[in-house]
């Protein structure tokens, strides 16, 4: 009871714990790419093609960025596991490295008389030459791990860009201003055979195909912090860019020939 007289509350309950699972918070949901969610985007991309357009090359090239986005899913998990073996030769290495450098000052001899000054020289210049070895040798087998890992992803990014530009290659001949043209076709004219509709649909394929590809370029700078790949990851990002522009301008062309719905009266 309290000290007034008054009848005493009852204190409220502890709060338990929570038995439902938080959602993650969205620094966590959205601060990388999805591997998972880009493969099944690709995926749907070709059902669409292939169903909107049977037998079109389109929906080959994107089956082809399929596999090479399941590539870069598995690159990555090769990219995050250290190689323990490649690392172990490598500290035994510099250890015989650092080893027979020791040995070899310890076994110097260091004259009793004073030295003249140009003798000085050339044995202070031949030590700093010899410390100068086994710094680049130690730099060059510490680093070892990193060119190899960097020398596969660029050869990954260098399919990806050839994928670009054959992307690029199927959308060339699709001119949205063919059926307003007076000029008559040659006999080595491309055959034009989509309607305005299906023409956009297909534009708009290259230009969904062409960002996906930036997409799974960006995947392997996710596991291999390296500058020249973000160079090499940039270059795809802006050339995606660049030819999905000159995508988005017949686009623009295709949409502004439209007719116009009829004003209601």
């Amino acid at each position: 009871r309290r000290s007034d007289g008054g009848a005493s509350r009852p204190r409220a309950a502890a709060a338990g714990p929570v038995s439902a699972a938080r959602p993650a918070p969205p620094a966590e949901r959205y601060g990388s790419l999805d591997v998972q969610h880009i493969l099944t985007t690709i995926h749907l991309l070709e059902q669409r093609i292939r169903e909107r357009f049977p037998g079109a090359g389109l929906a080959d090239v994107c089956g082809t960025l399929e596999r090479l986005g399941t590539k870069a899913r598995d690159a990555q998990e090769w990219l995050r596991r250290p190689n323990y073996a490649l690392r172990t030769l490598t500290g035994a290495l510099i250890v015989l490295i650092v080893a027979g450098l020791l040995v070899t000052v310890y076994g110097l001899s260091f004259p009793e008389e004073p030295i003249a000054w140009n003798e000085f020289v050339q044995a202070l210049e031949a030590g700093i030459n010899d410390v100068v070895l086994v710094g680049l040798g130690i730099y060059f087998l510490t680093s070892l791990e990193r060119r190899l890992k960097r020398r596969r992803v660029l050869l990954a990014i260098h399919e990806l860009r050839s994928l670009a530009h054959i992307v690029d290659m199927h959308q060339l001949t699709k001119d949205p201003a063919h059926g307003r043209r007076i000029v008559s076709d040659t006999a080595s004219s491309p055959t034009r055979t989509l309607q305005p509709a299906d023409l956009a649909r297909y534009l708009d394929y290259c230009s969904e195909m062409l960002s996906l590809t930036g997409k799974v370029a960006a995947l392997y700078i996710q596991s291999l912090q390296d500058d020249v790949v973000l160079a090499a990851v940039n270059e795809v990002e802006a050339l995606t860019t660049g030819l999905s522009g000159k995508i988005w301008q017949k686009l623009v062309i295709l949409e502004s020939w439209r007719p116009s719905p009829p004003v209601p009266q």
